[in-house]
């Protein structure tokens, strides 16, 4: 019996509060603010714009040669072609500098260590490596097969199109200014 007496005065303090919160309270103005919405004219929203879906475009040209590329002398291009048996050392563990294409190397200048001549390849993100004769660089395959103080003569392997491999010979001077 006492928790009846208990519920019974939450139940009545319950209802005294409610009571209190909406009764005879004046919101003249805001019936009239909303009064004013009501009668303004309703307008139409337009549409959303229909899109056309984005087309994927493969680019197919990435085995050619660069259009920025120097252009390779007919001669050089049939000797080329006649050396069909070259193929790259896939199994070979790649060497730094092959992770740069070979147009963003630079040669900056020479060393010589106990006999050895090493040339000074700028890998233009800030670093200077040493090179000699039968080191690798750039992305194809290159291979350093001869040097002076002026120049790096590499021989890269690259695809010709027909399924097979040719060699390709490129060079890196020593870099005006230096």
């Amino acid at each position: 019996m006492k928790f009846s007496g208990l519920y019974r005065s939450v139940f009545f303090f319950t209802v005294t509060v409610l009571s209190a919160c909406g009764g005879g309270a004046n919101f003249a103005d805001l019936d009239d603010v909303m009064a004013d919405a009501k009668a303004r004219p309703k307008g139409n929203i337009d549409p959303i714009p229909t899109f056309s879906p984005y087309k994927a475009f493969t680019y197919s040209a990435t085995a050619l040669r660069g259009p920025f590329d120097k252009p390779v002398a007919v001669k050089e291009i049939t000797r080329l072609a006649q050396s069909s048996n070259v193929k790259p050392d896939l199994n070979r563990a790649k060497e730094f500098l092959e992770r740069f294409s070979l147009e963003s190397l630079a040669m900056v200048g020479t060393l010589e260590q106990h006999g050895d001549l090493w040339m000074l390849i700028d890998d233009s993100v800030g670093g200077v490596h040493r090179v000699k004769v039968g080191n690798y660089l750039g992305k194809n395959h290159g291979r350093v097969i001869e040097a002076s103080e002026s120049l790096v003569s590499i021989i890269e392997i690259v695809p010709n199109g027909l399924n097979g491999w040719v060699e390709r010979p490129r060079s890196l001077k020593l870099r005006d200014g230096q």
